[in-house]
């Protein structure tokens, strides 16, 4: 199933039913899907690890409030945009939820649209993680297929040494290492040395410049 076809879902936590209510009807007005929770343990309780979407969380809630539900969001497994809202909000608060990694921080009564667009926002950010986890994912699958000569050749390789470089390092002939190679680029589907080279500062074994 492609990316674009996954089930995106817009969570809203927020202890007050009306608000509730009046985010899930502008949301689904929007064709969006939506999921509700009167509290954030409910909603960390509920959520499927591998979800798509983002989260909409009201800062004061009885029980658990939402700057110490952001906290917990990695013990879940939870990586999805955040947007906090609130009644009560000031500059401390929204400074700890932004410095904890929100995307926003919006301020009870907001203008509907502006919502919107925060939240399509989210859900277009929510996506191009995906398909980033997704693309290192790939990249990972194909270097793990590599024999252990082809590991070698390929870290020699993006570190910028020649074929003749890399038969001299690893003490074998250059058509050998011509062969290795070739096997190595066609495995690991790169179409450039620029790809090969991004490929392996994803992999960890270059540096970014």
């Amino acid at each position: 199933m492609m990316l674009s076809e996954q089930k995106q879902v817009v969570f809203v936590v927020d202890d007050d039913e009306d608000v509730r209510d009046s985010l899930q009807w502008l949301l689904e007005s929007m064709d969006l899907n939506v999921e509700s929770y009167a509290s954030a343990q409910a909603f960390l309780d509920a959520y499927q690890p591998g979800q798509s979407g983002c989260i909409l969380m009201d800062v004061r809630m009885p029980g658990l409030s939402g700057i110490s539900a952001q906290k917990k969001l990695p013990e879940y497994q939870i990586d999805l945009p955040l947007i906090m809202i609130s009644a009560h909000g000031n500059i401390d608060i929204a400074v700890t939820a932004m410095t904890q990694g929100a995307q926003t921080f919006i301020e009870k009564p907001f203008n509907d649209q502006t919502l919107l667009d925060h939240v399509q926002r989210a859900l277009a950010d929510d996506l191009a993680r995906q398909q980033e986890r997704r693309r290192k994912q790939g990249v990972e699958q194909h270097f793990t297929a590599l024999t252990k000569r082809e590991k070698q050749v390929f870290e020699r390789v993006v570190q910028g040494l020649s074929n003749q470089e890399v038969a001299d390092d690893l003490g074998i002939n250059r058509k050998t290492v011509e062969g290795h190679r070739a096997n190595m680029i066609s495995k690991m589907e790169a179409g450039s040395l620029a790809e090969l080279i991004q490929m392996a500062v994803t992999l960890g074994l270059v540096g970014e410049h």
